[in-house]
């Protein structure tokens, strides 16, 4: 499936917490802590607050590196998302939609106490 996102590129503040996440879970990839993130704001049930969020930092990715083989099912579960949330699915709003996603998850990643190891993350996927 083609994806109507083709770059990713970070905020700084998303960059920092992604460095604090990356030590405390020992994951050491971006795009791995990416997908958790991602995954993360997607399971909230408002949708992320439309807020500006700058492009400045050096960690850039590609659509296929964050998603891996997961990719299709990220796109569809974004999709969803919006449709659920009353968007359109057109290019400009998925782009918009799946970079305050993004950064929201990576938000309420780095801000979660309880996070101090990998076996955290899995925890908060199974709970509930």
């Amino acid at each position: 499936m083609e994806s109507p996102i083709e770059r990713i590129k970070l905020s700084q503040t998303a960059k920092d917490q992604l460095s604090k996440l990356k030590r405390s879970t020992k994951i050491d990839q971006w795009n791995i802590l990416c997908r958790w993130a991602f995954c993360r704001s997607l399971a909230e049930p408002t949708p992320p607050s439309p807020v500006p969020i700058p492009q400045d930092s050096n960690v850039e990715m590609t659509w296929r590196v964050f998603g891996g083989e997961m990719s299709d099912i990220l796109l569809l579960a974004l999709k969803q998302r919006c449709h659920n949330d009353g968007y359109p699915t057109d290019k400009e709003t998925l782009v918009t939609q799946f970079r305050l996603h993004l950064h929201r998850g990576i938000g309420y990643l780095a801000g979660d106490q309880n996070i101090k190891k990998i076996e955290d993350l899995i925890q908060l996927a199974i709970k509930d």
